[in-house]
């Protein structure tokens, strides 16, 4: 039975799993956003209570 030989699947999973950990985490992290979201506006806003009026 092929699923008992674990040498082709054993090193598939360590060269996918390599893949996974040396090759992507770079690229994901040097990842920039083309439109970087800034802050409209700095100051805060006053929020009123709210009044239930069936309270």
């Amino acid at each position: 039975m092929p699923q008992l030989n674990p040498n082709p699947w054993f090193a598939i999973l360590v060269f996918s799993w390599l893949v996974f950990l040396i090759v992507l985490p770079p690229k994901v992290v040097n990842h920039v956003f083309p439109n970087d979201p800034a802050a409209q506006n700095v100051e805060k806003q006053a929020y009123a209570p709210w009044h239930w009026p069936w309270y």
